[in-house]
């Protein structure tokens, strides 16, 4: 079945590169990094939040989670399995952003795998925008916990 986007696409957006909205004093925990992610990034979510990255290992609350995402790493089901362990982490309201590679890059992954992946998950696209140089951010947002 395809899946048709009906997220927003815009050029780099300076708020996204600062942190992708993150705040101070927030706990965002981060999957699937490699060495070719955006270290500025990472500095940027660190630097708006005071925190460090939290490991993926970690089973707390957290308020907000990246994950790293390139057509290499999996299947489209098993990045829905790493959004539904995140999602269980994830404290009301929090951010869910999946990063993957820019259009025409290598291991880019097409958005329809993305909000495929999401819909499993419980999760809806808001918003897609460029974050580095490289990489591409497509915003998630979580249904609040009952």
């Amino acid at each position: 079945m395809r899946v048709t986007s009906n997220t927003i696409s815009r050029k780099a957006d300076p708020q996204a590169q600062k942190g992708l909205g993150f705040s101070s004093g927030q706990l965002v925990q981060e999957f699937y990094w490699d060495e070719d992610v955006d270290e500025q990034l990472r500095r940027a979510i660190v630097d708006s939040t005071g925190e460090d990255l939290i490991d993926s290992e970690d089973t707390n609350l957290v308020d907000g989670v990246i994950v790293w995402w390139r057509a290499d790493d999996a299947e489209v089901d098993d990045l829905a399995d790493v959004l539904i362990d995140a999602v269980g982490n994830l404290d009301n309201g929090g951010l869910v952003w999946v990063l993957t590679p820019k259009p025409g890059k290598s291991n880019h992954v097409a958005p329809a795998d993305i909000e495929e992946a999401a819909g499993t998950a419980g999760l809806h696209p808001t918003s897609t925008t460029t974050v580095g140089p490289e990489w591409a951010g497509t915003r998630l947002s979580a249904p609040a916990r009952q």
